[in-house]
C-alpha cells in the first residue's frame, strides 16, 4: 500500500518519483522505453521476474531496463513502512541533453554481448548523499527548474560511471538506443573467452544459475563448464602453434585466470603440457 506518493517531471515525463510503502506491497514495473534506478532509503526490497529474485537492502539501488515485461518489486519487511526513491531514464530526454556526444556509459559497450535488465547497485557513499540532495527538491519544490532537472540527470549518470557496477548499467542503458534480443547462444559464443563464470553467464542470459544449465543442456548437449573449458583449450591449443605469445598470456587470453589450473586442464586433454604439446607439435 502507498501512503505517500510525489514526483518531479522533466519535460513533462516522470523524472524523480519518493514513495513511502505500507506493507503488504507490490509493483509491476509497466514496459517501456526506458531505464530507471531504484534506491531503498528505508527497508528492503526484492526484485523478481520469472527467474531472478534479487534482495535490494537498505542503502542500495536496482537498476533496470523495462523494455520487457515481467518486472515486479515487492516489500520483505513484514511490519515496517519503506521508502524507495526512483529516477526515471528516458531515452529521448538523453537524446536532447546529450545531443552533441554521449557519455561512455551511454555508449554501447565494447564486445558485450548481453540480455541482462537488471542489475543491484551496491552501497555507496557518494549515492548516498545526491539521494539526500533529490529529497530536498521535495521539501522546496519551489527552487526546482528544468535547468536543475538536468544538471541532476547528468550527475547520477557520472556518479553510476564511478561505480564498481558501471558495466552493468553501460549494458542495460545502451539498450534503450539499441534494444537488440541477443539469442542464447550468441551470448555463449562471445563470452567464451572471457573470464566469466557460470554464474556470470546466467545472469547475462537473464536466467538462473539452474534454468541457465538446464537451457544449455538442450543446446550443446554438454554442461556449461565441459563445454566452455573444451573450447579454451581448443583454442589455446591453436594459438601455441600459431603464436609465440607465453602460455601464460595464453591461459589468460582464452579465459583461464590460473595458470596452474590452465596447465592441469591442458594436461588431461592432451596428455602432455602446453610447453611439450607447442614442442612436439612444431617437430613434426
Amino acid at each position: 500500500m502507498i501512503i505517500d506518493y510525489q514526483k518531479i517531471d522533466l519535460y513533462e515525463k516522470s523524472f524523480i518519483q519518493k514513495i513511502v510503502l505500507k506493507p503488504p506491497f507490490e509493483f509491476v514495473f509497466p514496459v517501456s522505453e526506458q531505464a530507471c534506478f531504484l534506491y531503498v532509503k528505508n527497508g528492503r526490497m526484492q526484485y523478481k521476474t520469472d527467474e531472478i529474485y534479487l534482495d535490494i537492502p537498505q542503502n542500495y539501488s536496482l537498476f533496470l531496463n523495462c523494455v520487457n515485461s515481467g518486472k515486479k518489486i515487492e516489500q520483505l519487511d513484514a511490519d515496517a513502512n519503506s521508502e524507495i526513491v526512483i529516477v526515471t531514464f528516458h531515452a529521448d530526454i538523453l537524446k536532447k541533453i546529450y545531443e552533441r556526444e554521449f557519455p561512455a556509459l551511454l555508449q554501447s559497450p565494447k564486445n558485450a554481448v548481453s540480455n541482462q535488465s537488471g542489475g543491484k547497485i551496491n552501497n555507496d557513499f557518494l549515492i548516498q548523499k545526491y539521494i539526500e540532495g533529490l529529497l530536498f527538491y521535495f521539501e522546496t519544490p519551489a527552487l526546482v527548474n528544468d535547468d536543475i532537472l538536468i544538471l541532476k540527470l547528468k550527475e547520477i549518470i557520472i556518479l553510476l560511471s564511478q561505480t564498481q557496477n558501471a558495466e552493468t548499467v553501460n549494458v542495460i542503458l545502451s539498450q534503450l538506443f539499441s534494444p537488440v534480443t541477443y539469442t542464447f547462444k550468441q551470448i555463449i559464443e562471445a563470452n567464451l573467452f572471457s573470464q566469466v563464470s557460470v554464474e556470470d553467464l546466467a545472469q547475462k542470459t537473464n536466467l538462473s544459475v539452474s534454468s541457465f544449465k538446464r537451457e544449455f543442456a538442450k543446446l550443446y548437449n554438454n554442461s556449461p563448464a565441459n563445454y566452455i573449458r573444451n573450447k579454451r583449450l581448443e583454442r589455446a591449443s591453436e594459438l601455441l602453434l600459431t603464436s609465440d605469445n607465453r602460455i601464460t598470456d595464453i591461459a589468460f587470453e582464452c579465459g583461464f585466470n590460473d595458470l596452474a589450473n590452465f596447465t592441469k586442464s591442458f594436461h588431461n586433454k592432451y596428455n602432455t603440457s602446453p610447453t611439450n604439446y607447442r614442442v612436439n607439435q612444431m617437430h613434426k
